[in-house]
């Protein structure tokens, strides 16, 4: 197959980012060109993997020069009180705000995304975003959509609505947070529908943001853990069990501090976002510096606030992907991308929730019994241990999973998106 311009257009955050890298890796080392859409803040990110880079804003230009990251310290400063509250209350007050900035940057950026299409001319467009973008869907492309958060977001009869982190099992709350749902999302959907059908766009789903392609859509989610339909996804879906992007380095050694210390290797990570939050952070440390295992931390942009315990060695970030094949158990937050690569490992999960779709994939990650989920505020230190202790002595969960890591890593989700991602591109 020639070589075709493959433009990957991946929200501005991590793990999307990450997901379409291990994606575009494989396709660049087929012999295609490779772009991706991204913000100005992160640029410079791509091209050292390899990557061309197309450079776009969501918003205006900040009256002094932007600080790498200074916007989510501050996002999580402010915002951190909401998260301590019921999913049903955040819904107006954090989901609906979240979703109308994001509505906002997709008005903003449309004309910039028509002139890079216009010159780039790509044989195919693989979005990995929340939010609609009309540019995406009326280009002169055939156009692939990820969907890298928890599968809730395509919804279902059968299925507890999305953000709530209610259980599969019971239904009571259901009911109640779709109807809050439909109070604070509404009008703002109305609104988006009209602007996206005014820039050539077809008619948006009742109470969704984005449109499905009509080409192929993915999503990314171990079939394990997946959940059971009422109806089924439509013929252009396809499940990637896991899609892992090659560490940034060749290997990761335990550090001196840890490697001869007695106790189990646990990874503790709450994601670029939420392990800004300091005193989260803090009240982990104080709970996890008692306990007889060793612990290797992904600190956050707010590393340099607190100090962790002896047993415990961190950094800002951390390689995850080579990190996670040489722990026996992780700590997340419960982010779609570091779910899904603790099921390609093979690791067992205590799921700290925050926010998005968290709630549902700790929530899941519970009820299938491949690991607990605490409450991140509220946890006590003996509901921390007993947690670490009961997963660490569980063979069976063990052998489950090292079964499910070992038909993933066979069939890499990378790979497989690869595949599919070259047929839509030379159809």
């Amino acid at each position: 197959m020639s070589g075709k311009t493959v433009v990957f257009f991946p929200e501005g955050a991590f793990g999307p980012t990450n997901n379409c890298v291990g994606i575009g890796e494989q396709l660049l080392a087929r012999g295609h060109r490779v772009v991706f859409i991204i913000e100005e803040s992160f640029a410079g990110t791509l091209a050292a993997r390899g990557f061309e880079e197309a450079l776009m804003r969501l918003g205006p230009p900040p009256e002094v020069e932007e600080v790498p990251g200074q916007f989510w310290k501050d996002f999580i400063r402010d915002t951190a009180p909401v998260f301590r509250t019921p999913t049903i209350e955040q819904l107006e007050t954090f989901i609906a705000p979240t979703w109308q900035a994001l509505l906002d940057g997709s008005r903003y950026v449309e004309p910039r995304l028509k002139e890079i299409f216009a010159e780039l001319r790509p044989d195919v467009i693989v979005e990995d975003n929340v939010p609609g973008f009309p540019a995406v869907v009326t280009a002169e492309a055939p156009w692939v959509r990820i969907m890298s958060c928890n599968p809730l977001e395509m919804p279902d009869a059968n299925l507890a609505p999305v953000f709530s982190g209610l259980p599969d099992g019971d239904r009571s709350g259901w009911d109640a947070f779709r109807a809050e749902y439909e109070r604070t999302h509404r009008t703002m959907w109305q609104e988006f529908d009209e602007w996206s059908q005014a820039q050539g766009a077809p008619p948006l789903d009742d109470l969704r943001f984005i449109h499905q392609s009509p080409d192929l859509n993915l999503y990314l989610y171990p079939e394990e853990a997946d959940y059971r339909r009422a109806q089924p996804l439509g013929p252009t879906w396809q499940r990637l069990g896991s899609c892992v992007r090659r560490p940034e380095v060749d290997s990761f050694e335990i550090p001196d501090n840890l490697r001869d210390r007695e106790g189990s290797l646990i990874y503790l990570s709450l994601g670029s976002l939420a392990s800004a939050d300091v005193p989260v952070m803090e009240r982990l440390v104080e709970a996890l510096g008692d306990v007889p295992h060793r612990f290797i931390v992904s600190k956050g942009p707010q590393a340099e606030l607190y100090e962790l315990a002896d047993n415990m060695w961190g950094e800002e970030f951390v390689p995850q992907p080579a990190i996670l094949p040489l722990v026996d158990l992780v700590i997340t937050h419960g982010g779609n991308n570091t779910t899904t690569e603790c099921f390609h490992h093979g690791k067992p999960m205590i799921a700290m929730p925050v926010f998005w779709d968290q709630h549902d994939n700790a929530q899941r990650v519970d009820e299938t019994g491949f690991g607990v989920r605490l409450d991140t505020y509220g946890f006590t230190d003996q509901q921390m241990r007993d947690a670490i202790e009961g997963l660490l002595a569980d063979d069976g969960l063990r052998e489950r999973m090292a079964g499910i890591a070992r038909g993933l890593q066979a069939s890499p989700g990378t790979v497989r998106a690869a595949d599919l991602i070259e047929r839509v591109a030379g159809g």
